[in-house]
């Protein structure tokens, strides 16, 4: 019984000191001024400064990617889905698909460094949220290319009116310019 006594004694005491040590410095380091994240940034009309070498939500460029399957190997959680066919004037293929599962990826930027291309990096968005987790899944393909590239923001409005667009904006670099249209 007296063992039981000091363990209850000795885990109350820990996590009292524990406490005294988060107080400390809780109360030495408050600065009244600061403010809250909101007030410094107005984050969701501006959006928020982040760091060069950020690693936020992925950048796509359609109209050079050749299909090369590269960034989707590299992956090491298989969030990239490449949907591609064989043209059938010339060689390559015709991109159909290019989506990442967000609820996956681990935003550790290993499907940058393989494309041969250079047309996925990682992007500065900071917040894609959403209600559900069909919204955690773009299929850049289905993005204006304006949005997809990084020219505009990667927002949870564009991504959910890119879902009900069913043919690709771009086929690649071996779409011909009359198949679609758009291209």
């Amino acid at each position: 019984m007296v063992g039981w006594l000091r363990n209850v004694w000795l885990a109350v005491y820990t996590v009292v000191q524990g406490l005294r040590v988060t107080l400390r410095y809780g109360v030495s380091t408050y600065r009244a001024d600061r403010g809250t994240f909101t007030h410094r940034f107005e984050y969701p009309e501006k959006p928020v400064p982040v760091a060069p070498r950020y690693r936020g939500f992925h950048r796509f460029d359609l109209t050079t990617c050749i299909g090369c399957d590269q960034c989707a190997k590299a992956c090491p959680v298989d969030c990239i889905y490449i949907g591609k066919e064989r043209v059938t004037q010339g060689k390559g293929f015709r991109i159909t698909g290019f989506s990442i599962d967000y609820t996956k990826c681990i935003f550790c930027a290993l499907c940058v460094e393989p494309c041969p291309v250079d047309c996925i990096f990682m992007g500065a968005t900071h917040d894609l949220s959403c209600y559900s987790r069909d919204g955690c899944i773009v299929d850049f393909s289905r993005l204006p290319l304006e949005v997809a590239w990084g020219r505009a923001t990667l927002n949870p409005t564009a991504v959910a009116e890119s879902k009900v667009i069913v043919a690709p904006v771009h086929g690649g670099p071996n779409q011909q310019p009359s198949a679609s249209g758009n291209g």
